[in-house]
């Protein structure tokens, strides 16, 4: 079993609350646009980080970070990307791959709306985190928390940050 804390959209943005909120995962995924280095080393300081690069970052992030990356967790087969778009709207760039090898697990961000659905047709839980950062058009910064168990995802909450 692992709890797992996901985010997207910080945008080079720190908030002290994401230590809080993900002091009692075992993992933080960041989806992409996290804005800066200096973000990402204060996630690798104090918990195991994966990320995926997106259109903001810099040529430093994308250097250590893929654009998308896929992996098997608890027998959960994840994908993310930062653009990847939604069940029945996927993106161009990951279109193709989503329907001819479904993970369970697709997440993107990009959007900066938070929205979890299920794809019935490839039988796969997409989610997208929303923005965690304070730039951007949305009016409220929300992260993820959620537990993979033995092939299951489950106990999913939705954090708003005040």
């Amino acid at each position: 079993m692992k709890k797992i804390g996901l985010l997207s959209d910080t945008h080079g943005y720190w908030d002290d609350k994401f230590e809080v909120y993900f002091k009692e995962c075992d993992e933080v995924w960041h989806a992409g646009d996290i804005g800066s280095m200096e973000i990402a080393d204060r996630f690798e300081e104090f918990i195991t980080f994966r990320a995926v690069f997106g259109n903001i970052d810099d040529y430093k992030t994308r250097n250590i970070y893929p654009e998308k990356l896929r992996f098997t967790l608890e027998d959960v087969d994840v994908m993310m990307t930062h653009i990847g778009g939604y069940p029945g709207h996927y993106d161009p760039s990951i279109r193709s791959q989503i329907h001819s090898n479904p993970p369970k697990l697709f997440i993107s961000g990009h959007s900066h709306i938070l929205k979890v659905m299920y794809d019935k047709k490839l039988q796969c839980l997409h989610m997208n985190p929303g923005a965690a950062g304070i730039y951007g058009f949305h009016k409220v910064r929300t992260i993820l928390r959620f537990i993979l168990d033995e092939g299951n995802i489950r106990d999913l909450e939705v954090i708003e940050l005040k």
